[in-house]
């Protein structure tokens, strides 16, 4: 009897490892692989081409006229005076106060009374990504029932970034094809047939993808329908200095919907304005009533940041901190920042410039119309794909341009390109 047990025993054991190596084995296995990231892909498509003639005009990161990365001349005097002055503990949840308070002036006013009343709740961010991120999840909690409007087109990752925290999307007209400007009379439809009391996505400046950005007077009748219909406007502003090269005038679109007695929520980026894209630095703030309000919204914005990444980097936020903080480094990095955005500026007139001589009958004032490091070109996905194959010219499938990859070297040999690829339609 023993021996039959112990072999019932045994048989039992080895049928459960059996049975449970099968179960684990197939936990994955039903896993696809993830579609590429269309913008990644392009990358890795260019850096496979082996053509001498090779330009890359798909990643939205600034290149100086060579073609290569920049590191700004505050960045590197701000790592000098950081380097050994600093422990490496970690940051409050809610990231440096400093950076975060340096980041409300340049987005709300040096001399804001908002910042004054202490009326805004704000975090240290993972750049803007993560600032957007961190407020749809915040959305999701305590607004459980509402959607959020998107523009149509906009930068892809919105639509990732508010499915994964739960929320329904719902899009609104914003660019129009044929004058490939802004379509306002259908973004003024839609925010007018809203349920009252929506979430509405905008650009701040530079829109991404398309460079089309509405003019300050439909700004502000924009901000006044919004208003009406009590709708609460999410900003991101991923390029605040770097759209005109002067940061009060990318920030018009946000002063004018607080002149005009809006709450409203604010993702900030360093990683175009600043070149910090490796460094993940941002914030995210949010507008109340009062400063009781913005303080029980900053303790559940970090209720939901611990969770996420516990905490945010330290480095970036000291760079950023030290910038701005300082006199000398900010009156620094405002020229800088305009050296970028000038370049782009004169990037879009010399490609204009060249397609017109070029006898192109299409009409080319978009280019220059159009602002920051984007141009929706008008190119069809099928030009696009001839610009690959046949000029080496890599650009996602929309025919979104980044003005960046474009330099004195190359500016000829892509508007030749845009010309070939066009002239027959």
């Amino acid at each position: 009897m023993a021996v039959r047990n112990s072999l019932s025993g045994q048989l039992f054991r080895r049928s459960s490892v059996v049975a449970g190596a099968r179960f684990m084995s197939s936990w994955f296995r039903s896993i696809e692989p993830a579609p590429k990231d269309p913008i990644l892909g392009v990358t890795e498509a260019f850096l496979a081409d082996q053509s001498p003639n090779k330009v890359n005009v798909g990643v939205g990161a600034y290149r100086d006229d060579n073609g290569k990365p920049v590191v700004l001349e505050c960045v590197r005097e701000a790592e000098k005076r950081i380097a050994g002055s600093q422990f490496m503990e970690y940051l409050p949840i809610g990231g440096s106060i400093k950076m975060v308070e340096e980041s409300l002036k340049l987005a709300y006013g040096e001399n804001s009374e908002f910042i004054k009343d202490k009326r805004i709740g704000a975090v240290q961010a993972l750049s803007g990504t993560g600032a957007c991120r961190l407020f749809a999840a915040f959305q999701h909690r305590f607004h459980p029932n509402s959607q959020i409007y998107i523009p149509v087109p906009t930068w892809a990752n919105h639509h990732n970034i508010w499915r994964d925290a739960g929320v329904p999307m719902k899009t609104f007209r914003y660019y129009h094809p044929e004058t490939r400007g802004l379509d306002f009379s259908g973004l003024m439809e839609d925010i007018k047939n809203a349920p009252d009391g929506s979430f509405f996505l905008l650009h701040a400046c530079a829109h991404n993808p398309t460079g089309v950005d509405p003019s300050e007077e439909q700004w502000r009748e924009i901000s006044s329908l919004i208003k009406v219909k009590g709708h609460f406007p999410f900003f991101d502003m991923a390029y605040q200095g770097f759209a005109s090269g002067d940061p009060e005038r990318d920030a018009k679109a946000i002063r004018i919907f607080l002149e005009d007695g809006h709450l409203i929520g604010l993702a900030q980026s360093y990683a175009k304005n600043m070149g910090l894209y490796g460094q993940r630095v941002g914030c995210l703030s949010v507008l109340c009533e009062d400063e009781k309000q913005a303080v029980a919204v900053k303790s559940q914005l970090q209720l939901l940041a611990r969770p996420m990444y516990s905490n945010p980097p330290v480095h970036g936020a000291l760079i950023v901190s030290t910038v701005l903080g300082d006199p000398e480094l900010k009156n620094l990095w405002l020229k800088e920042v305009k050296v970028m955005a000038d370049r782009i500026i004169g990037m879009r007139a010399t490609l204009r410039e060249n397609l017109e001589k070029l006898g192109s009958p299409l009409p080319w004032q978009h280019i220059t119309n159009q602002i920051g490091m984007f141009c929706y070109s008008g190119l069809t996905p099928e030009q696009v794909d001839r610009m690959t194959s046949e000029f080496h010219i890599y650009m996602t499938r929309n025919g979104r341009i980044s003005m960046a990859g474009l330099n004195t070297g190359n500016v000829g040999y892509v508007a030749n390109a845009i010309h070939e690829v066009t002239k027959s339609a």
